[in-house]
C-alpha cells in the first residue's frame, strides 16, 4: 500500500524546558537540507505517529487534564499512541530517555529496543499538553501535531548526551530560551516558544490549549479546555 504524503498524519513534537527557574533552555536540532518537510529549520524533536504507538506498554499514563483535552476533536483513544510517539520520537532523535526503571511484558519492537535495553519502560506522567497546530494546505507534508512540554528533570540521564541520537537532526543543542528566534524556525515553532515563554516560570498546566487549525477554507484558532475533573476523597 503507498502511503499518501499528503494526507494529515496524527504527529507529536517534545519541548524539554531546562533550568526553567535559572536560565530557561529548550532543545533543538536542525533537519537536514534534503528533507522533504522543513529543510534547514532548527525544530523540536518530533514526528509522526506509527501504528506500533498505540500498542506500547506504558509505565505511566498521561496526567487526566491533558489526556482529556488531547481527546477533543480527534479520534477516539489516540491519547497513548500520541503519548509514546512523543517518548519515541525524543529517544530516536535524541538519545534521551522519558521514562520508568522496569522490564516490559514482551519484547520491545525494534524502534523501542535500545530503550528497553537501558532498562526503562516509556512514562508520560510529566508529559504536559501545551498547543496543537495542523500544516497549512499545499505543503508536501502535513501533520496533526501535538507539543508536549516535559522539565528536563524528568529525563533519565545525562542531558548532554546525545550519542544515542539517530542523524535525523543534526547540531543538537540546548538553546537559551531568550536566544531561540536567532535560529532559522518554522513559524510554528515561533508561535509556541511564544506560549512556552508566557508559561516558563508556571509548572502548572495551561488553562487552556491552543488549536491552530488551518483548512482549505480558513484558519482558525481555537482553544482546548478539556472536561471538567471528577471530584476525589
Amino acid at each position: 500500500m503507498i502511503q499518501d504524503k499528503t494526507a494529515i498524519r496524527n504527529a507529536a513534537t517534545v519541548i524539554v524546558l531546562r533550568d526553567r527557574k535559572t536560565a530557561p533552555s529548550i532543545l533543538m536540532g536542525q533537519r537536514g537540507a534534503k528533507a522533504a518537510f522543513m529543510p534547514n529549520k532548527f525544530v523540536f524533536p518530533g514526528g509522526a505517529v506509527d501504528p506500533e504507538d498505540a500498542h506500547i506498554p506504558l509505565a505511566s499514563e498521561l496526567p487526566p487534564v491533558c489526556f482529556d483535552r488531547l481527546g477533543e476533536r480527534s479520534e477516539l483513544g489516540l491519547q497513548g499512541a500520541l503519548a509514546a510517539a512523543a517518548i519515541r520520537e525524543l529517544w530516536e532523535e535524541t538519545g534521551l530517555v522519558l521514562g520508568q526503571p522496569g522490564s516490559w511484558p514482551e519484547p520491545a519492537p525494534s524502534d523501542w529496543r535500545g530503550f528497553a535495553e537501558l532498562g526503562f519502560r516509556p512514562s508520560a506522567e510529566a508529559l504536559q499538553f501545551v498547543f496543537r497546530a495542523v500544516t497549512p494546505p499545499g505543503r508536501p507534508r502535513r501533520f496533526d501535531a501535538r507539543f508536549f512540554l516535559v522539565d528536563a528533570s524528568a529525563i533519565c540521564g545525562d542531558l548532554d548526551d546525545f550519542s544515542r541520537a539517530s542523524d535525523e537532526l543534526s547540531h543538537l543543542q540546548w538553546i537559551p530560551l531568550d536566544r531561540a528566534r536567532e535560529f532559522d524556525l518554522p513559524f510554528i515553532t515561533e508561535v509556541v516558544l511564544a506560549e512556552i515563554a508566557a508559561r516558563v516560570l508556571d509548572p502548572a498546566p495551561p488553562s487552556s490549549v491552543p488549536f491552530l487549525l488551518n483548512q482549505e477554507e480558513e484558519s482558525l484558532f481555537l482553544k482546548l479546555k478539556g472536561y471538567p475533573m471528577p471530584l476525589t476523597d
